[in-house]
């Protein structure tokens, strides 16, 4: 039978109900509890009393451990947790902003608002600065834009590492500054009046 493309297979290799073929598992209830090692059979008689699924949780342990739980429900919400995972994976995008060591006052406060925009979008940022004929001689002005502008950003950003030097040009990279409000789990407001 195939698959529709909006069903994701959770795990190929876990074993529900009838398909256990071991002798002996490691049982644990419907709540939770430890219900101890018992035969296949009887953890299957302990699930159907229940009207829920025997799941094979570590089929690689010994003796593999299994879960009375509703089957149809964990496969949902284990397509949640992919889901979540997968959008949490691709949400970083990196920036690039272009300085001179010479850059004029105006220009360099156009060019940290738009950094300090895309860090409050939570994206990463890499300036770039390029040392051109005789400015490589005066290399200094180009670490003193970059210590300004690492002074400018830390209240929304951090910088991953001191500003780098590759050839003629130098890099620096700033990442997000996570919020106390971002690192608190999601969840319902403590206090909701209706």
């Amino acid at each position: 039978m195939e698959s529709q493309p909006w069903e994701v297979p959770i795990r190929k290799f876990i074993r529900v109900n009838h398909k256990i073929r071991v002798p002996q598992v490691r049982c644990v209830g419907a709540a939770g509890e430890q219900v101890g090692i018992i035969s296949t059979s009887d953890a299957l008689r302990l699930a159907q009393a229940a009207g829920l699924d025997l799941v094979e949780i570590a089929p690689n342990a010994e003796p593999p451990v299994c879960r009375i739980l509703d089957y149809g429900k964990y496969q949902y919400e284990e397509h949640q947790r992919e889901k979540l995972a997968r959008k949490r994976q691709g949400s970083t995008v990196l920036k690039e902003m272009k300085f001179h060591s010479n850059v004029e006052e105006h220009d360099y406060q156009t060019k940290l608002r738009h950094i300090l925009e895309f860090l409050e979008k939570g994206h990463r940022v890499k300036a770039t600065l390029v040392f051109r004929g005789r400015e490589n001689e005066h290399r200094d002005l180009g670490y003193a834009v970059f210590n300004r502008l690492i002074k400018d950003c830390e209240v929304q950003g951090i910088s991953e590492s001191p500003p780098r030097l590759f050839g003629h040009m130098l890099v620096l990279m700033f990442r997000p500054q996570q919020s106390k409000q971002d690192k608190k789990p999601a969840g319902k407001p403590e206090a909701a009046a209706s």
